[in-house]
């Protein structure tokens, strides 16, 4: 495979059907590259003290993925030799222990990958439009993120 033949990708998708890690993670191998780094945000279940049911998002699906392909041109730009970008993260509702959000994303070397990966995590909670319901025993609550510039600002 030629270098023309694997230009860069961004894989953006935002579903209701559980994620897959091996479908986020094949999707930015490379030939070129000796890293893959992952994250995956998982529903636990508990907090504080509180034990969850599950989780339940809902995003302003056009918004959110305009972010978080703004959040793809600034890792590019920040880590120019980054290869591929998978953000995958689902809607509905996710019972404890599946995978909310897969993060994956290849470089030729382990620094680029791990670097982009945490930032791509942390931006997506400061700024990609998706709300989070965490459902408990006899109770619910949406959840800010506490990083999200919107739910910090003067109210």
């Amino acid at each position: 495979m030629e270098e023309s033949e694997d230009v860069p990708k961004d894989f953006i998708k935002l579903k209701s059907e559980k994620l897959s890690v091996d479908e986020v993670s094949e999707l930015v191998v490379s030939p070129y590259c000796g890293a893959v780094s992952l994250f995956i945000g998982t529903t636990r279940n508990n907090f504080e003290g509180k034990k969850v049911i599950h989780l339940e998002y809902e995003a302003y699906t056009s918004m959110a993925e305009t972010e978080i392909k703004k959040i793809c041109r600034d890792v590019r730009q920040n880590w120019p030799s980054v290869k591929h970008i998978a953000v995958h993260h689902r809607l509905g509702v996710v019972p404890v222990t599946e995978a909310s959000v897969i993060i994956a994303v290849s470089s030729p070397h382990r620094a680029e990958s791990l670097e982009a990966v945490m930032y791509c995590i942390n931006t997506l909670k400061a700024s990609v439009p998706i709300w989070k319901k965490e459902i408990y025993e006899d109770e619910y609550s949406w959840k800010e993120n506490k990083e999200c510039f919107w739910a910090n600002s003067e109210k």
